[in-house]
């Protein structure tokens, strides 16, 4: 059963170049990743810095895996720099 997984951050006016490099390495990472199927990233119609990843796992398990992958946590690391609060992560399985 697939699960998605919805990221929530809300990028510090004038980070908006960086946190595009850093999410498209993230994704460059992930398309590598067992149990990786799809990503997206989508901006906030009100222009207010919020941003919502979208990706597409084969398990909950796969994206444990990548969530706690060192490379992904180092590119995280220099991504939370560049927000303004904390990330809001949530887990969706197929019903």
């Amino acid at each position: 059963m697939a699960t998605r997984i919805l990221i929530e951050r809300k990028v510090k006016p004038d980070c908006l170049a960086d946190f595009l490099e850093l999410s498209l390495q993230l994704r460059a990472l992930a398309m590598r990743q067992p149990g990786y199927i799809s990503g997206e990233t989508l901006g906030s119609t009100e222009n207010d810095g919020r941003h919502l990843i979208i990706s597409t796992w084969h398990s909950l398990a796969a994206w444990k895996e990548w969530e706690n992958n060192p490379e992904r946590q180092k590119i995280a690391r220099k991504m939370v720099k560049l927000l303004d609060g904390k990330p809001i992560v949530r887990a969706f399985a197929e019903m």
